[in-house]
């Protein structure tokens, strides 16, 4: 994919004139490929189970171990590129990932396993903060929009793994998962060529810094509204958690499946969530963001609460209901906490990417370790009441229109 490269004088004329669509659709197609890599890891678990006899405690570690390495640096990163943008370091971070995999590949010690995992999610922790604001440099004023182009690359790319996991890993295990690093070769030739239309860019947005709306929420309401919308997304995010990281044990346990067949039901699951994922933002920029919020998170609690008593076929409708329901918030939860704190955008960013990822990570440890206690039908009952946390948004300040 090739991506122009343009001067910083054509950077109000390309707002002006709408989202620069080669852009948005490089760095989202390079986020598809960036989360494919990601979503290996789990959807590899039956195999790493299987092979060096590792229990669920253990399998939310390696999770930790991915998630925690990216949710501690995507901060960082984030903040430091507020300060001084790095064009290239999306190119890094990939080499991370690249390497992360290849290590993967060949690990035979638990520990070895960790530290793989921890080089893919080091990779997370360097591309997302810089991605979200390319992704926004190029959205032309529509940010809901471009954050779910973004947003979309990424749900899809997790979906992708427990598919290419059921079709490539199982039928030719663990040394598979070393061709993936092809697609992190791939991903570094992309975010090559983005970098040098981001580069010329740099300088421009120095002189084009945010200005506060007169009818902004106060710097009370803003950290009361930052501090409701990671409980929100604390929600979301360890519910998916949850259904990723375990779901096809849960299958597996409760109705016999192969790992094949529960990972063809994760896939449908991942893809309903990307599919959801797209349309959360360009409603959200059209009716106002905070009742996306309202919707995603309260509407998926009917089907939630269901899910624990349904058969094999009905949990798998039930799961696309809760993928395009649930998943259609993150993008508004993401832009409506950038535009509370437009002057710290990357830091911002990297904060709830950074929340995703390590809520994630926790919770999959801590769901691991009840899931060796109670069972893994009795984490699915605990976690089906999750989305109710969605009642929060009442305290969500309303936003100035043009914030929308």
């Amino acid at each position: 994919m090739m991506v122009p490269v343009v001067t910083s004088g054509s950077m109000a004329r390309a707002a002006a004139a709408g989202p620069a669509y080669i852009v948005l659709g490089g760095i989202s197609f390079s986020h598809f490929l960036n989360d494919t890599m990601q979503s290996l890891i789990p959807s590899v678990y039956p195999i790493l189970k299987e092979n060096y006899a590792l229990d669920f405690a253990q399998i939310g570690l390696i999770t930790l171990a991915f998630q925690f390495t990216a949710s501690l640096l995507q901060p960082v990163v984030g903040h430091f590129t507020d300060k001084k943008a790095q064009p290239f370091s999306l190119c890094v971070g990939m080499g991370s990932t690249f390497f992360g995999l290849l290590l993967l590949s060949i690990a035979h010690q638990y520990l070895v396993i960790l530290v793989a995992a921890a080089l893919v999610g080091l990779g997370s922790a360097v591309f997302h903060p810089e991605s979200a604001r390319i992704a926004r440099l190029a959205s032309g004023g529509r940010y809901g929009f471009a954050q779910s182009v973004f947003q979309v690359g990424g749900s899809f790319g997790s979906a992708m793994g427990p598919l290419l996991a059921a079709s490539i890993v199982v039928p030719f295990g663990q040394p598979s998962i070393a061709w993936f690093s092809s697609i992190a070769f791939l991903a570094i030739i992309i975010l090559w060529r983005i970098g040098l239309w981001y580069r010329p860019q740099i300088a421009a947005r120095k002189f084009a810094a945010p200005q506060p709306h007169p009818d902004a929420p106060s710097s009370r309401r803003v950290m009361i509204a930052l501090v409701v919308l990671v409980a929100l997304l604390f929600s979301k995010q360890l519910y998916v958690s949850s259904l990723s990281s375990y779901y096809m044990f849960y299958l597996i346990d409760k109705f016999g499946v192969s790992t094949q067949a529960a990972q063809l039901y994760l896939f449908v699951f991942l893809a309903a969530n990307a599919i959801g994922a797209f349309f959360g933002g360009p409603i959200g920029d059209r009716f106002g963001r905070k009742y996306v919020i309202w919707f995603s998170i309260l509407g998926a609690l009917p089907f939630t609460l269901a899910l624990p008593h349904a058969g094999l076929v009905t949990g798998a409708v039930l799961t696309v209901f809760i993928g395009l329901i649930i998943s259609s918030t993150t993008s508004s939860i993401i832009v409506f906490a950038q535009e509370l704190m437009p002057h710290r955008f990357g830091m911002i960013s990297g904060v709830f990417f950074g929340v995703a990822f390590g809520i994630g990570g926790l919770g999959a440890a801590v769901l691991g370790k009840v899931a060796d206690h109670t069972g893994i039908a009795f984490v699915y009952q605990v976690c089906a009441f999750l989305p109710a946390i969605g009642l929060l948004a009442i305290f969500l300040p309303k936003m100035p229109r043009s914030a929308h």
